[in-house]
């Protein structure tokens, strides 16, 4: 066996994939220490496209990356598995079987040792117990997820147009919970989505008599964490598409034909998403006895370590980390995931030189919600703009900038580049919208 420091981060999302390849060029390349990256997919699509791949305006099989591929450009080690436990004492990593669409074991139950381990798994959408929500809801928690809600969308929209009968009320008609930005953004994506799907040749569905599109957030608006008017801003753009926000509604009941509210307000619905709240998986809780919050993130140190094991750290969405004295954490967005991966890559690095670690500050640049081709708001922070509010082409340019940063720290400027170049050339010559 190796006698390398062996370092296993479990998770490949923003967080997790940036920091292996960090790790990997920077220690996996000397051959300092062993990189090994864990994860339940074989690809890696940002999730923050999800609500894109969910609409059929991304295709991820063109945008996706695959992890081997990866690990063979930047010197660690990809494993397929899911994480179930944990030995502290003999510090391994435990991993369940893989099995096949057949139900055939291909990779059985495994063990990795490890001397550093970075728990990175993200977050899944939090149904707090609401009667239904998991029976009749659609998440967009994975790749997977999207696609499926994406070929349930093309799949009912044929089935409308090739019925022979008039469109009945409600069979088209789509109702997402949460409107934070993932909520908003699929929105505005199915109005763009279901009249593209009419123009190449759907042509017996009306969008603007089929199909309704509504939102629905338990809180006064829409997009809580912007400031109110940009909120009001893309409340005034959700109405112009012909979206029903319905604010001050908590839904209390989920049905196979609608959605219920304490008001006694029922939304019919033939499609029902939920993207409000998150939580960190359900095997985090109790993990071999480390300290977990109520949403079963793991609680850390300023240094990102657990509370209870200092070989052991947490990043991005499955992290809790104080942010002030009132016990507020760092919020679950991929610029929190990005800041983590890189100070835990320099955390390691001094650490294999027996320094001093760097301690986590949160530094929010910002929100930006994108509502597809009709409109980008949001609010910019610095140190030398403050809070500034941003609409329209500038706040468009930056959005797009941030999936490009991402990028950038898995493949380097000049990949991206090429990457950014052929996607350019793709949507020359490919269909707008994926129609399989």
């Amino acid at each position: 066996m190796s006698e390398r420091p062996q370092i296993i981060v479990v998770g490949g999302g923003a967080g997790g994939l940036e920091l292996v390849t960090a790790l990997g060029d920077k220690l996996g390349r000397r051959k300092k220490a062993d990189i090994t990256l864990i994860d339940t997919s074989r690809t890696h699509v940002w999730k923050p496209l999800l609500h894109e791949v969910a609409a059929g305006t991304l295709d991820s099989h063109e945008d996706e990356l695959e992890y081997l591929a990866q690990a063979r450009w930047h010197h660690f080690r990809f494993r397929l598995g899911r994480m179930v436990g944990l030995d502290r004492e003999k510090q391994e990593v435990l991993l369940a079987a893989t099995h096949n669409e057949d139900g055939n074991v291909i990779v059985p139950e495994r063990r990795f040792r490890y001397d550093m381990l970075v728990i990175a798994v993200g977050s899944l959408s939090n149904d707090f117990g609401i009667p239904g929500v998991k029976e009749h809801c659609l998440f967009l928690d994975t790749t997977a997820q999207a696609e499926r809600f994406q070929r349930r969308l093309l799949d009912c929209m044929l089935r409308a147009h090739t019925q022979g009968e008039p469109v009945r009320p409600g069979q088209l008609d789509v109702a997402i919970v949460g409107a934070g930005a993932t909520g908003v953004e699929l929105a505005a994506q199915l109005h763009h989505v279901t009249r593209q799907l009419s123009a190449f040749g759907l042509d017996t569905i009306d969008p603007e008599r089929h199909i309704k599109l509504h939102v629905i957030e338990a809180s006064p608006r829409i997009l809580p964490a912007l400031p109110p008017r940009l909120s009001a801003a893309a409340t005034a753009d959700l109405a112009r598409l012909g979206v029903v926000v319905h604010t001050n509604e908590r839904v209390v009941e989920v049905t196979d034909d609608g959605i219920r509210t304490a008001t006694g307000h029922f939304i019919p619905a033939a499609f029902r998403v939920w993207a409000a709240g998150i939580k960190a998986p359900d095997f985090l809780r109790d993990l071999a006895g480390l300290e977990t919050n109520r949403i079963n993130q793991l609680v850390v140190r300023p240094t990102l370590q657990t509370t209870r094991d200092d070989n052991i750290y947490a990043i991005g969405d499955c992290a809790a980390c104080a942010i002030d004295e009132a016990g507020n954490t760092v919020p679950p967005r991929a610029q929190a995931a990005h800041q983590m991966a890189s100070l835990v890559a320099k955390s390691i690095l001094r650490r294999l030189r027996g320094k001093a670690l760097p301690t986590y500050r949160y530094t929010d640049y910002g929100s930006l919600v994108t509502l597809g081709k009709y409109s980008t708001v949001g609010s910019l922070m610095g140190g030398l703009t403050g809070s500034l509010m941003v609409t329209g082409f500038i706040a468009r340019v930056v959005y797009l900038s941030l999936y490009k940063m991402h990028q950038v720290a898995l493949h380097g400027w000049t990949r991206t580049a090429l990457l950014t170049l052929a996607h350019f050339l793709r949507r020359a010559v490919n269909p707008e919208i994926k129609l399989h």
